[in-house]
């Protein structure tokens, strides 16, 4: 959708991502965020992240330009979309959803880019609760292509579709969750590995940097293409999945895994910020940020060619962006 105009709405790091992804496909963006400073570090923000957008390719008409900051929501003017990025508060998010919902044209689909509340909680007090959905995405948002897109109770199937298409448009991936459920998909499964990550520092069983190795050596590599299903499908050889759950079913049943997280005391607190500090070894979370860039880049250019997981999305960015 080049020349389409996305209005933002909290410009905090999910925001300030979905900013430079829309303006490097070519996208008009207002945005608006209430903090003192908040333009400031929004324009710091998308000039800091433009060289990775750029490797990506940038569609006909893409330029830093082509953001405005206004003062509040009665300013975004004809938007085309508009995203939501304000705290997880269901409280903050419900007002700020209805004086969207007040200000902008009726026709217009409103996003919002909560990571797990449901959408018929935040559009409970809105005039035009039809046009809410869920958008949610991954930071970060200018790299990652998943955004996954969540209907309400009074959600309009069209604005699904609308809302699907527009993603479509900014080379992402959206996943349609069929079922609302608090968290959706991919934040349940983050969640689920995050409390035994914290349970094994508790026990002392592992550092943070271990627990990484763990996963960026092994298990990561493999579900950078095909996910966890699908390795587990190969793992059962010949006989697929089905010789995979008979011969490793059994393991299922012994208490490898915790469900419930543990307590937040201040001994795991103090572990687990040890553990991380310790992991980047003076490094700033700038230079941090530019070096996962940077490898998130380069692992979704090995992946093009093949067709699979974020290298599909990058052939379509490429057909986007000519």
């Amino acid at each position: 959708m080049p020349g389409a105009r996305l209005g933002i709405v909290g410009t905090g790091v999910i925001g300030a991502g979905w900013t430079v992804r829309a303006l490097s496909m070519g996208l008009d963006v207002v945005a608006t965020d209430p903090a003192a400073g908040a333009e400031g570090r929004l324009r710091e923000f998308v000039e800091r992240a433009w060289p990775s957008v750029t490797k990506l390719g940038l569609a006909e008409g893409a330029s830093l330009d082509r953001l405005t900051f206004v003062d509040g929501l009665d300013q975004l003017g004809e938007v085309d979309f508009v995203q939501e990025n304000v705290p997880e508060r269901l409280d903050l998010k419900q007002g700020v959803l209805a004086a969207i919902d007040d200000a902008v044209d009726p026709g217009v689909i409103i996003a919002s880019s909560t990571s797990g509340l449901l959408p018929s909680d935040l559009q409970a007090d809105c005039a035009h609760p039809d046009r809410i959905v869920v958008g949610h995405p991954f930071n970060p948002v200018y790299l990652l292509p998943l955004v996954e897109v969540v209907a309400g109770e009074a959600t309009a199937a069209p604005s699904v579709e609308r809302a699907v298409s527009f993603y479509d448009s900014l080379a992402m991936h959206p996943l349609v969750v069929r079922h609302e459920i608090e968290g959706f998909l991919s934040d349940r499964l983050q969640e689920a590995l995050w409390r035994e990550i914290l349970h094994l520092v508790k026990d002392g069983i592992a550092t943070t940097d271990e627990l990484d190795r763990a996963i960026t050596y092994g298990p990561g590599l493999r579900w950078a293409a095909m996910g966890t299903n699908l390795t587990f499908h190969l793992a059962g050889g010949d006989g697929g999945m089905h010789h995979m759950l008979e011969q490793f079913g059994p393991a299922l049943e012994l208490p490898w895994t915790h469900l419930v997280a543990p307590e937040l005391t201040p001994e795991l607190i103090h572990s687990m910020v040890e553990g991380c500090t310790d992991q980047a070894a003076g490094r700033t979370i700038a230079e941090l940020e530019r070096l996962r860039d940077d490898y998130l880049v380069d692992v979704m250019r090995a992946l093009e060619p093949l067709g699979v997981g974020a290298g599909e999305t990058l052939s379509r960015r490429r057909d986007l962006t000519g």
